[in-house]
């Protein structure tokens, strides 16, 4: 099934968050998670998953090969895979796709001037000979191929028509346009889509392709612009999330197309009131798939953000209240529950039992096997102690930290206790178990409670690191609420995230350093494991 065979009355969602939204500075992600990430974008619906580069490590390679082989079914997306345009990229890549019922190469090489002066150091004639051999190259070992010429945005157009041609009849079924560096505006996006459908021979052959890059905040918006002139694929992330300031959110351009469908269907040669979805999401999988992309990249969602921020179905204004009151379209053009966005209803509290633990956890979404259902619920048990009541917010905060914790699973932390006040040297007394099983406690000062448990960690543990980023965002209101710590944690030139949630702030914290640390320490064994491979 090539895609490029299919209708293009609507748009194809090609989801790159495993390729270019892990790119983000501390958005590393180890192969489970991103096997559960690739599950749930299968359950939203999207219609390709870049699920990597496969040649940039042998675990990008390991995990574009699993997802392949666990996700890529008959029934399942297309999985793509990145590739620069040389033969050793695409002959990883497909090696790593080589199980996928479906497998996309998608390789690449820079066009505008600037890139083959400074970058690539090539003339036009060699970049375009390069392109020809490598996309028959790519074709070679799938049908399905997909070409990008890099900064596109910024390329001679003449030339740029010239690559596309060359790509076309080299055997590229899909053409993508990338805004690399952002610099492009709306207008601007539409009239370079205008300029290749209209000098570009058998552009109607392929499927053309925009990538959006959020640098002066208009990926969304020009991303809508060139499915206005006749682009039908785009390439987005879960939460815009991506190199330097991300991409095309898969959330707003979904729901743009949802929202503004009449507005929309012309460009589809329908008819203006036409109720047919004009992509394939399951719109209702948005929340929870954007939660756990949080959760798993420790890339906390800014609470204005469109669709899925905290404050996006909120109303603080007495006039927006007093609207929605009276007729919710008032002040909402979408309703929370079309993005599967749960309401805040308090179900459960410390005298719940499993069985209904276990039955609201399925209505949110949640399929825990027999081991992490007793894990999540006795931690929820713990929970339910300190805090009155339970929200669906905590208990997603809840099964997620769990979750995360046997993923990462390391060195486990099993004591922290804090002495702090404005007469005393804060300390901490931290006990940990370590991999292989030994149970190591130390104690120590700090200007702070936190600062105190990181350093007595970090003494523990003895893995350098560089504390850069900490945050706390509350998960729900109330005294008792639950906040979700966040922290990023540098090592030489890479960024190891931890997240982890409690009614106490510093408890959170250990739980996220920890987890964190774990992130470190498994990159520092697989590092340690390539080298005596190596060797």
């Amino acid at each position: 099934m090539s895609i490029a065979s299919q209708a293009t009355d609507r748009v194809i969602i090609f989801d790159t968050t495993l390729r270019d939204g892990e790119q983000s500075p501390g958005a590393t992600l180890n192969a489970e998670e991103k096997l559960a990430i690739a599950h749930q974008l299968a359950l939203l619906g999207v219609d390709v998953i870049e699920a990597g580069f496969a040649v940039s490590s042998p675990g990008d390679f390991q995990a574009v090969k699993t997802i392949a082989e666990q996700v890529g079914k008959a029934d399942g997306p297309i999985i793509c895979s990145l590739a620069r345009a040389t033969r050793k990229d695409i002959q990883a890549a497909a090696a790593a796709l080589k199980p996928a019922a479906h497998p996309r190469i998608h390789t690449m090489i820079s066009t505008s001037d600037i890139h083959l002066q400074y970058q690539l150091k090539k003339s036009r004639n060699e970049v375009l000979a390069i392109a020809q051999e490598m996309v028959a190259y790519a074709k070679s070992f799938v049908d399905d191929v997909e070409f990008s010429p890099m900064d596109a945005s910024r390329t001679e157009p003449d030339f740029l028509y010239q690559v596309l041609e060359t790509a076309i009849a080299s055997g590229a079924t899909t053409i993508n346009i990338p805004d690399t560096v952002g610099y492009c505006t709306p207008k601007e996006i539409g009239i370079l889509i205008q300029g290749i459908r209209e000098n570009v021979p058998n552009i109607d052959r392929v499927i053309l392709s925009i990538h959006t890059q959020n640098d002066l905040g208009l990926a969304t918006a020009n991303a809508l612009a060139a499915i206005e002139h006749g682009v039908r694929q785009v390439e987005c992330t879960i939460n815009g999330i991506g190199e330097r300031a991300g991409n095309a959110a898969l959330e707003e351009i979904v729901m743009a197309l949802q929202v503004r469908k009449h507005y929309f269907n012309p460009y589809f040669g329908r008819s203006v009131n036409s109720d047919v979805p004009l992509t394939n999401i399951k719109t209702q999988e948005i929340y929870k798939t954007s939660t756990l992309v949080s959760q798993l990249t420790g890339m906390l969602i800014q609470p204005n953000k469109a669709i899925v921020g905290a404050n996006a179905f909120a109303h603080e204004s007495g006039i927006h209240q007093d609207g929605i009151i009276k007729h919710r379209q008032t002040y909402e053009i979408m309703e929370a529950a079309s993005i599967g966005l749960p309401e805040n209803r308090i179900v459960l509290g410390k005298h719940s039992g499993r069985n209904a633990f276990r039955t609201r956890l399925k209505e949110l979404g949640f399929e825990l096997s027999e081991a992490d259902l007793n894990k999540a619920f006795n931690r929820f048990k713990e929970v339910a102690d300190k805090k009155k009541e339970i929200s669906d917010w905590d208990i997603e905060a809840l099964v997620r930290d769990e979750t995360q914790n046997q993923v990462e699973s390391g060195f486990q932390l099993e004591h922290v206790q804090v002495i702090c006040g404005d007469c005393t040297c804060p300390t901490a007394t931290i006990t940990v178990v370590t991999p292989d099983g030994k149970i190591l406690t130390d104690a120590s000062v700090g200007t702070g409670p936190v600062d105190a448990v990181y350093q007595a960690i970090n003494r523990l543990i003895q893995i350098p690191n560089q504390l850069i980023e900490f945050s706390v965002q509350s998960v729900t209101g109330g005294i008792d609420a639950l906040g979700t710590v966040t922290i990023r944690l540098a090592y030489q030139d890479r960024i190891f995230s931890g997240q982890a949630s409690d009614t106490d702030i510093v408890v959170a914290a250990a739980y996220a350093h920890l987890n964190a640390l774990n992130r470190l320490y498994h990159y520092l064994q697989t590092q340690k494991i390539l080298a005596q491979v190596s060797e």
